[in-house]
């Protein structure tokens, strides 16, 4: 969108208009459409500061020329207006496009809400924003920005204390489509194939609409998605080769607990300390977590620890597998140790995505089990519990479990429907269609 046209036809309400809102009037050709839910499901009509950040393509800008129309069409002319991150060089730009604009929202407006997509594209960006919030010009506006460089949206907030108003929440991570979503819109294209085309998309749109509508990741959509990761990678100076054997070592430990020196020494790093920065770059992009072990004594994660490292976005994981997974077909030639990686990967991005739909602080830290013999895969709270399998299952296998966790509930993934007490069988494609863990 251009901003000075998008605001002139904000400025009187000509929502309407052509070309006003070009990835709206886009996705009435598609053939399939999302709608994605990540827990902001109606803007606050109070001041402050909101922040969204999510991967790239996964919707975000759709989304917020979405808002700006509704909120003009709810509100009234001069209700809204809008600003490209990609237009501004730094915050001096950002502070002078932002106060030519306030004088143009309506005098009677009961809302006042400016969206700034693509924030994090404009330098220092948080100073700008800092300057306008203690300065008192944006006492009555509502800010929406959304990034897809993700660390710096991450960090560029934590640098605005007290300046986000009294909402009840101000940080949003852009989730991916929900299976649920998947299935409903893609179910009766795809048929038995859903399953396993949702394991290949991560819940991306535009990789989701491909497969329904091919059953192929096209190249393109893998070298988005590379290119974002890789970008990140350069902007904070990291090395392209060096994230390349972090990846690697990703997909071949799979989910083997593995400690921060042993991850060093495989990916051919300095020492854990640049291994433990890459791998907090691939969470502050939202593609992998960090499952602790869980002291069930002291109830908590032991950080002391070997942990698992699992993607939280299976697209990425594709993107890199050695294998060049492109097809249904290909997924399904996999070897079986692969295929049971890439259940556990997908159950962690579920688990993933619901606790930043609740709004948790930090999603990407997960908790597994080991003790005597037993493991249980993710500890999802105190009070419950998930195990994955690829094959059959039955109660009697977890018998031991209650002993061992007085008061939590068992989940068990695998190919077998069944309920013993505090224990639960249920096949994957049911627990991502449940909202219960």
């Amino acid at each position: 969108m251009d901003a000075r046209h998008t605001n002139a036809a904000l400025s009187v309400g000509r929502v309407g208009e052509r070309g006003l809102f070009p990835r709206l009037e886009a996705l009435k050709h598609a053939a399939f459409r999302f709608k994605n839910s990540f827990g902001l499901d109606e803007l606050p009509r109070e001041p402050g500061m909101i922040l969204v950040r999510g991967a790239r393509q996964y919707g975000k800008s759709t989304w917020l020329e979405e808002q700006l129309r509704k909120t003009v069409t709810d509100f009234g002319p001069g209700t809204a207006f809008y600003l490209n991150g990609d237009e501004l060089r730094g915050s001096r730009d950002l502070v002078e496009a932002i106060r030519t604009l306030l004088p143009l929202f309506s005098a009677r407006a009961a809302v006042r809400r400016l969206f700034i997509d693509e924030i994090t594209a404009i330098d220092d960006w948080e100073t700008g924003l800092k300057r306008l919030f203690d300065s008192g010009d944006l006492r009555h506006v509502l800010v929406i920005t959304t990034g897809s460089k993700a660390a710096d949206l991450r960090h560029g907030s934590e640098r605005l204390p007290g300046r986000k108003g009294r909402l009840d929440r101000t940080a949003y991570l852009f989730a991916p489509v929900s299976y649920g979503e998947f299935h409903r819109v893609c179910g009766k294209a795809l048929g038995s194939d859903t399953l396993p085309a949702y394991l290949l998309a991560g819940g991306s749109p535009l990789a989701c609409a491909e497969l329904a509508s091919t059953r192929r990741l096209p190249e393109y959509v893998i070298e988005i998605t590379r290119d974002w990761i890789y970008g990140e990678c350069a902007a904070s100076g990291r090395s392209r080769a060096s994230l390349l054997g972090v990846v690697e070592c990703l997909h071949r430990f799979g989910g083997t607990p593995v400690g921060q020196a042993k991850l060093a020494r495989e990916a051919g790093l300095a020492n854990n300390t640049v291994a433990a920065g890459y791998i907090e770059l691939l969470m502050d992009l939202l593609c992998v977590a960090a499952a602790h072990p869980w002291d069930q004594g002291k109830n908590r994660v032991n950080r002391r620890r070997p942990c698992k490292y699992h993607f939280t976005n299976t697209l990425v994981a594709v993107a890199w597998h050695p294998a060049r997974i492109r097809s249904l077909d290909d997924y399904r030639a996999l070897p079986s140790d692969d295929r049971a990686k890439f259940a556990e990967w997908l159950v962690a991005q579920e688990l993933w995505r619901r606790a930043a739909v609740r709004g948790e602080e930090s999603p990407e830290q997960m908790a597994f089990w080991q003790a005597a013999g037993h493991e249980i895969d993710f500890i999802a709270s105190p009070r419950a519990a998930v195990e994955v399998k690829t094959g059959g299952t039955n109660p009697l296998d977890f018998a031991w479990f209650p002993r061992s966790f007085a008061s939590s509930t068992l989940t068990v993934i695998g190919q077998d429907r069944w309920a013993a007490g505090r224990l639960r069988g249920v096949t994957l494609e049911e627990f991502l269609l449940s909202d219960e863990v």
